[in-house]
């Protein structure tokens, strides 16, 4: 993909959203029930889409809300359901709709304080924290996010009493039932004036102090703070900007916020790659505006709009250049630091990663006598070990990662941008090392890579024949040069099914697999030799699943 010739330049006028005819649409425009791309669809994540395009309306967020209702009937869940939403547009009229739901079906509702935002790791945290405490009245969530999508999107997303993303089982169910409801025109669905909602069955509680006084048990936070790190903080106008200065009030820390803008347009916000705003914390178009002040601090952090990615800035060093990180490079520099200074967790239980992450963590976890699971892309795949202390921390490529409390106990079962961020401080504190120190470090012990992901168009049956793709599907012995040791469609993790093809030798890999959302397939690949070597990787890789998907 050409890059656009503004990217990582601030929006002007002609990029940002009409905001009143988005208003508008959310409760006028009606999506056709049999039209793919205007029904209720959940992907990694949730359903997302736009109300100018029919995909995220006001009819939808009835149906989706009453088909979660029946679900949790249906799985006997009776406690009452936590509602967090983040700073788009869309979100504060998504959140009126699903109360007016929730309080018709008597679904007792607690949001944030005086309507305000809510993170998706503190959703997962009350969640984790208040079901440990019982097992009858148990806790479930919705958080209305479309995390760092454009601001014309909107979303919402089930975490069940567990905490984390619901499974697949659990959002085909709530999918085909919402559907249902679009197709029934809303029959069947309760709903109630807003206003007598908030007044009959909305608790509004203080969110921010149970998640922030808990911090400490997670993160070394005395450390970053007799250390006196330096932290730079941009929230990129998202659900946690409050948090920020609430953290270094409540632990002496010395933390700036970059930019404290609340606007619903992200007008603030340097264009992305593709010339689209985009809350993206992993794109160094993106961040083009926190990457300039990595050297006015020790850390530099940033995070989408619902706080469950993170972004890490280091300064330039002597020997190491600065600005963002790479997500898997940080990824592998987290898992090698927190497997030598938290003596406390379960030495039986794994590190995860999705089978797209850098295979440095592959060798970083044999070096250090650690077990590897490895399953498909989706966080979903890692809550039961998190919830179970089975998995020590779980990440994903994108940017997402969770793990333990210092004591081994269940932090919780969600990403979580807050903690990945303090704990690049906490390495620094400690270590008096940037994480661009520790990662070049990792590379002197286990060899530099060169990752790179591609988006390609596809069209529908092309995507359609991914689910036909097997291990006979490669008729290849070699890629580029070296001779394949592996070609999986199913995780070695969990067994389950990639929705892909992954090929590996001894000095790279690639992986295929179709986007949840869009007409796109997405390959992955890296390579431990170099950057021709993973351009000669990227077009075998291509031929051979040019020859997978033939009809």
């Amino acid at each position: 993909m050409a890059l656009h010739p503004r990217a990582g330049r601030v929006a002007d006028a002609s990029d940002l959203i009409d905001l009143p005819s988005l208003l508008a649409d959310y409760y006028t425009l009606v999506p056709c029930h049999d039209h793919a791309s205007q029904a209720v669809s959940f992907g990694t994540s949730g359903h997302r889409g736009s109300s100018s395009l029919k995909s995220f309306n006001q009819l939808h967020l009835w149906a989706i809300t009453q088909a979660v209702v029946d679900y949790r009937q249906w799985q006997g869940i009776v406690g009452p359901m936590l509602v967090g939403i983040d700073t788009h547009a869309l979100s504060r009229l998504a959140y009126r709709s699903v109360v007016e739901v929730l309080v018709a079906n008597r679904v007792p509702v607690i949001a944030q304080q005086q309507d305000g935002y809510t993170p998706t790791p503190v959703v997962s945290r009350y969640l984790v924290d208040h079901n440990r405490q019982t097992d009858v009245e148990l806790m479930d969530g919705l958080i209305i996010t479309p995390s760092h999508n454009p601001p014309s999107d909107g979303g919402i997303k089930y975490n069940p009493p567990h905490g984390g993303p619901a499974d697949s089982d659990a959002t085909s169910w709530i999918e085909t039932r919402a559907n249902q409801y679009l197709a029934q025109q809303m029959q069947g669905v309760k709903r109630v004036n807003y206003q007598l909602a908030v007044d009959t069955g909305v608790e509004y509680r203080d969110l921010y102090l149970p998640y922030i006084s808990q911090l400490q048990d997670v993160i070394d936070m005395q450390a970053i703070a007799k250390a006196n790190v330096k932290i730079g903080v941009d929230p990129l106008g998202g659900s946690g900007l409050y948090y920020w200065r609430k953290i270094a009030e409540h632990y002496q820390l010395d933390i700036t916020v970059l930019n404290d803008k609340l606007d619903p347009s992200f007008s603030f916000m340097p264009l992305d790659k593709d010339g689209k705003i985009r809350m993206d914390c992993s794109s160094n178009m993106a961040m083009a505006g926190v990457v300039p002040a990595r050297n006015q601090f020790d850390i530099c952090i940033a995070n989408d709009p619902d706080f469950d990615r993170h972004g890490i800035v280091c300064p330039d060093k002597a020997e190491v250049s600065g600005g963002l990180m790479d997500p898997n490079h940080y990824l592998a520099v987290a898992i090698d630091y927190l497997l030598s200074h938290r003596p406390d967790w379960p030495t039986t239980a794994a590190v995860g990663k999705t089978l797209v992450s850098s295979a440095l963590i592959d060798r970083i976890c044999a070096a250090r006598g650690r077990q590897l699971l490895e399953v498909p892309v989706g966080f979903k795949w890692f809550v039961d070990g998190l919830q179970h202390s089975q998995i020590l921390f779980g990440g994903e490529e994108s940017a997402g990662a969770s793990m333990l409390q210092r004591d081994g106990q269940t932090w919780c079962t969600d990403k979580d941008g807050f903690i990945l961020g303090l704990l690049a401080a906490e390495i620094f504190a400690v270590t008096g090392q940037t994480p661009a120190e520790r990662y070049h470090a990792l590379t002197q012990e286990f060899g530099a890579s060169v990752y790179e992901r591609i988006d390609s168009p596809i069209n529908a049956k092309k995507k359609a024949r991914f689910s036909h793709v097997n291990q006979a599907s490669v008729t290849a012995t070699t890629l580029a040069g070296d001779d394949i040791t592996a070609v999986l469609t199913h995780a070695p993790g969990n067994g389950a099914a990639i929705g892909g093809l992954k090929v590996c030798t001894a000095n790279g890999w690639f992986a295929a697999r179709p986007s949840g959302t869009e007409p796109l397939f997405k390959l992955y690949a890296e390579s431990f030799v170099s950057a021709e070597h993973l351009k000669a990787l990227q077009h075998q890789a291509k031929a051979i699943m040019d020859q997978a998907l033939k009809g």
